[in-house]
Order: C-alpha cells, then structure tokens, then sequence
C-alpha cells in the first residue's frame, strides 16, 4: 500500500509531462505548416522551416527527427481538423439533398479557406508514390476521407463502389483546387454546385 502512492504520483508526472509535450509539439507543427505549405516538401528543409517559423533549428530536431517526420504530422494534424469540419457540417442533415448540399459547402470552403494546405496533402501524396515512409498516412488519411464520403453518399455495393465514388470527387476537388490556387478564382456556391451535382450524378449511378 505505501508503494502506491508514489508510484501514482510518478504516474500522474508523466502525465502532464507528456500533456505538456504533445501541446508543444502541436504548437511547432502549426508554425512549421506555413512555411511547408508555401513552399512545399522538397523546397524546403528543416532549417528553412525553422527561419520562417521563427523557429530555434534544435527545438525542431528535439520534437521532430528529420523532416520527413514533421511533415507528416503536419498533414495529419490538418486533415483531421478538415475531416471533423466536414463532419460536423453534415451532422445536422435531415434530409440526402440537405447532407449533399452540407458536405458540398463544406469542400468548397475548404478550397477557398485552406488551397495551400491542401497543396501541401496532395505532395505528401505524390511524394508516397516514390517514398515508403509516407505511405501509411497517406493510407491512414485516405481511409478516414473515405469514410466521410460513404457517410453521405451510404454503402454503393449495387452499383458504384465507396473507393470509386471517393475518386470521383477527389479528382474534382484537385482539379478545382488547382484551378484556384493558379488564379481561376471561384466563389463558394459556385465550387458547391460542382460537388452538388456530381454528387446527383453519382446517386444515381
């Protein structure tokens, strides 16, 4: 019994010190993606990262052991964010064409609000082609995207698959991203009713 309460403090310690650890490195990442995303994966190197960060270089090498690994938490770090975004949007849907037209708005804001970051997802994803080391979040990341796409358009077996219907409005949203990020500038409802109306097509595939 006497031993335990030490060891409960110890435990609780490494708690909050580990708490304390994760919000730090949070805090890093969230500085660091400015300068990931402006310049993108092989533009940059952790040095570069750490000047346009106004970052010490040591403080990242402390959290981060190369820039592979910074990158990557980066990407996470902001696709979960845009995933619980989209899902909150779709929550209140009542009806399909209210849950097509939320999860429309959402991408389409999206777009407009985060174009570099998405930027930054789509290197990390081409770079997953050539570099093992991404390939398990990009797995991880495509697999909760997917998810959000079966949750609004519900299981195809039938007819069109949910990896196929993910593919569909993935390959929109990147051409309409790209469009905007090269200056073809679009206005929310506008991308919306991209993504409305190809969810309308897809429904009754």
């Amino acid at each position: 019994m006497t031993d335990q309460k030490p060891i409960g403090k110890l435990a609780a310690r490494a708690a909050i010190k580990g708490a304390k650890r994760d919000a730090k490195k949070r805090e890093l990442a969230e500085s660091a993606i400015e300068a990931l995303k402006r310049y993108g994966y092989a533009n940059t190197t952790l040095r570069d990262i750490a000047a346009q960060s106004e970052l010490s270089l040591g403080m990242l090498h402390y959290y981060f052991e190369n820039k592979e690994q910074l990158l990557i938490y980066c990407v996470r770090l902001y696709k979960e964010a845009f995933a619980a975004d989209i899902g909150a949007r779709i929550a209140g849907a009542k009806t399909r064409e209210d849950l097509f037209q939320a999860f429309a708005e959402g991408l389409a804001a999206s777009i407009v609000e985060e174009a570099e970051t998405h930027r930054l997802w789509y290197d990390i994803r081409n770079q997953a082609l050539f570099d093992p080391v991404f390939q398990p979040v990009v797995a991880e990341i495509e697999g909760s995207l997917m998810g959000l796409v079966e949750r609004v358009t519900g299981e195809r077996s039938d007819s069109l698959s949910t990896p196929v219907l993910y593919g569909a409005v993935d390959g929109v949203f990147r051409h309409l991203l790209e469009s905007q990020i090269v200056g073809n500038r679009r206005s929310i409802p506008d991308l919306a009713e991209e993504f409305r109306s190809l969810l309308a097509l897809a429904s009754k595939a």
